[in-house]
């Protein structure tokens, strides 16, 4: 009967992996993707370096949904932070880009990044990174119009 126990308590002990186990496995998957954190942090500074306000202010002008499309585009491709995005946003705001591509430009700046696609998809999977980005597109097109509609019913 110990001896029972005592196989029981040993199998146990190998099952549960130790603090020394999972930092080493979490350090080797972060050593392995390092590369391409690397590559994706470059194209993000490019991105924001070579796309200005005013290259982006060229997009829009063209009516509700177009300019939805266009900001959802143009968050896409230049992906950064949500505080850069403000500043960037309030450019374009004087430059008198309307508030759909306004709306739509800083949800799809945050959540969305074309840039990183191939680091996401190496980490979580195609399929996974797909619908993602697909259930995130079709998101920021509905809470752009809802933003404008809601600003309209308030102001």
């Amino acid at each position: 009967m110990k001896k029972e126990i005592k196989n029981s308590k040993e199998i146990k002990s190998q099952e549960t992996p130790t603090l020394k186990k999972a930092f080493s496995k979490a350090l080797m998957g972060f050593i392995s993707i390092t590369p391409m954190l690397i590559a994706v942090i470059g194209l993000v500074g490019l991105m924001q370096i070579y796309v200005t306000p005013d290259i982006l202010s060229t997009f829009f002008g063209y009516g509700s949904v177009i300019d939805t499309l266009a900001g959802t585009l143009a968050g896409a491709i230049s992906m950064g932070q949500a505080v850069i995005s403000y500043v960037v946003a309030e450019g374009l705001m004087e430059q008198g880009v309307s508030l759909y591509a306004l709306s739509a430009f800083v949800l799809a700046w945050v959540t969305l990044g074309f840039v990183q696609l191939p680091a996401e998809a190496s980490v979580f999977g195609v399929r996974f990174t797909f619908y993602r980005n697909i259930l995130t597109l079709m998101s920021t097109i509905i809470i752009a119009y809802t933003t404008v509609f809601t600003v309209g019913v308030l102001s």
